[in-house]
């Protein structure tokens, strides 16, 4: 039950079940002097839970970058049939690396590393946790990522990145065929001319390319998410992922909102830029829809939510498909 949820309260989803959280897990990383460490979070009952790997961003909060932010929307897929698995990318100030370290500040790259040894790791992983073992499946698992989250999340779904300053970064293929599913919020879009000047100098490494996403995805922006210290261009920078990337089939623009999405980094947070329940709530639904829905083939969460969005909510978002 939500009070403050409005015209979105009226997209379909389950009611939340009962989750317990694991933190923190603790697993080794070679070439890592710390531990990843990881947040889980699921339904105390059920097997073969669908996975989730979400990937933070690189936001100002202390707490946020890291398994221990992205709450409401951890939560709530958790509430609703997913194992959700957070890592503290080696960009988090409370567990990464020191920003002064090869790859820093951003770690692009150990960052998707990470994501993947998690996956190589996930039978040892809900080994090691009461009541988890055997309950996860692992021929179903997608990927959301927030802001550089979604670059990191982009690349594991086939899109590629070019860093003109590091002669190995050329064209990097880290595609990982185990994550059949994605969903991108608030990503990062082209980079090369796109970017503003400074940007472009300082963080290369922000240089993606969607033409070789082919993954099935998701991708959510907010029409307001102008980022002039990021692009010359305006907030549909934010849907290249979806406009180059040919796994990507479906677009919700949440009108009015800016990178937050209505809050999905965490309530009350500095991250929250367009603090508003009907975005943020639209948001969860919507993707909790799409990826059930995908792991579920007969299940018609996807198509009901559209239908609501349309019907309800229209004045919040909207959806744009490919064809086929």
């Amino acid at each position: 039950m939500n009070n403050l949820i409005d015209k979105a309260r009226h997209i379909p989803v389950p009611d939340a079940q009962l989750t317990v959280s694991f933190s923190p897990v603790m697993v080794k990383a070679s070439g890592r002097q710390t531990p990843l460490e990881l947040r889980i979070t699921a339904p105390v009952s059920g097997d073969k839970l669908p996975i989730v790997l979400l990937s933070h961003g690189h936001g100002p909060s202390l707490y946020i970058p890291s398994k221990d932010g992205y709450g409401p929307l951890a939560s709530f897929l958790a509430e609703r049939g997913f194992a959700v698995i957070q890592p503290s990318h080696a960009n988090s100030k409370i567990a990464g690396l020191p920003p002064t370290a090869p790859g820093g500040p951003m770690f692009w790259r150990q960052r998707v590393e990470e994501l993947t040894l998690v996956i190589d790791r996930l039978g040892e992983i809900e080994a090691n946790l009461p009541g988890l073992a055997n309950r996860l499946d692992h021929s179903r698992i997608a990927a959301v990522g927030h802001s550089l989250g979604g670059q990191t999340v982009g690349m594991l779904l086939g899109a590629r990145l070019t860093d003109p300053n590091d002669p190995e970064a050329q064209d990097v293929d880290l595609k990982d065929p185990r994550v059949t599913r994605g969903v991108l919020l608030a990503a990062p879009g082209n980079g090369g001319d796109d970017l503003a000047p400074a940007i472009r100098e300082r963080y290369s490494a922000l240089n993606p390319d969607y033409s070789h996403l082919s993954t099935k995805t998701l991708v959510v922006y907010g029409d307001a998410d102008v980022s002039p210290h990021l692009t010359i261009r305006g907030a549909d920078w934010h849907a290249d992922a979806y406009r180059y990337g040919p796994g990507a089939d479906a677009l919700l623009t949440l009108f009015g909102a800016k990178h937050g999405l209505g809050g999905v980094a965490g309530y009350d947070a500095k991250e929250t830029d367009d603090e508003n329940p009907d975005r943020l709530a639209t948001t969860r639904r919507m993707t909790w829809a799409y990826l059930w829905s995908a792991f579920h083939p007969s299940n018609e969460a996807w198509s009901k939510a559209q239908a609501a969005l349309q019907e309800y909510a229209s004045d919040v978002g909207q959806i744009e498909r490919k064809a086929g």
